[in-house]
């Protein structure tokens, strides 16, 4: 898909980009001038590292560093700031940040159901609400779900709420762009396979994936730029392997 003209001067939100996929989806949308990123993450410092890389990679984007903590209680607040102060549309929004419990089923705690679910599923109600007042439509809500959470897909021991919470967030994709289907607002699904990342080294110790993470990357910011122009509601796979 080629990016259109209208795209080049978005306001993009990326969120778990302080590493992996989210943190080359920022450089990879950096690369087109005038495009501002927020980009989120608990992680800081890594953030500061990628606000480093855009400014070397190109001038004229700019990007909006912001620690959210999505477990927290509240950590929609400094969203809301950041929008305020720094008078920020966005027309995009990546939902990208994920957790990933690796346990056996048997030994999986209430615990780790609460932070699975919140950071995965919940957050991404949060946020989408959140944003909604701010909003430059048209506009595309991008979920980043996992063929794990794809229904008829291979599932593995270990993730059964890692794939729940990422299953449910596909379906709240769904119902998303049913609602918002009149206000200018679509909303769409990428259920990723293998990707060599952080996260999968966590899940598949010794696993070579097929794509890399920047790979990844650059389908994601062109389908998060232009994918709303072609689907709506839609639980896409992409996966060339899944472990």
């Amino acid at each position: 898909m080629q990016q259109t003209v209208e795209n080049k001067k978005a306001t993009i939100l990326v969120t778990g980009s302080s590493r992996g996929i989210g943190f080359e989806v920022c450089l990879n949308l950096a690369q087109q001038p005038g495009t501002k990123i927020i980009a989120t993450a608990r992680n800081i410092d890594s953030l500061r590292k990628l606000e480093q890389q855009v400014e070397k990679l190109n001038n004229q984007s700019v990007i909006f560093p912001l620690q959210l903590d999505m477990e927290n209680y509240g950590f929609e607040k400094a969203l809301i700031e950041t929008l305020q102060i720094n008078k920020l549309m966005p027309s995009t929004v990546i939902h990208n940040a994920g957790l990933l419990i690796n346990k056996p089923f048997a030994e999986m705690t209430t615990e780790d159901f609460d932070r699975s679910f919140s950071v995965n599923t919940k957050a991404v109600f949060i946020l989408s609400q959140t944003l909604l007042p701010f909003l430059q439509k048209p506009a595309h809500i991008l979920t980043i779900s996992s063929m794990g959470g794809y229904q008829g897909s291979a599932k593995f021991p270990g993730l059964s709420l890692y794939s729940a919470s990422k299953a449910a967030l596909a379906v709240l994709t769904e119902c998303m762009a049913e609602e918002f289907k009149n206000e200018g607002i679509k909303a769409n699904c990428l259920a990723l396979g293998a990707v060599q990342t952080e996260m999968l080294a966590e899940a598949f110790p010794g696993y070579q994936a097929p794509l890399s993470a920047n790979e990844m990357a650059g389908f994601i910011a062109d389908f998060a730029l232009n994918g709303h122009r072609f689907f709506n509601g839609k639980i896409l796979p992409v996966s060339v392997s899944t472990p």
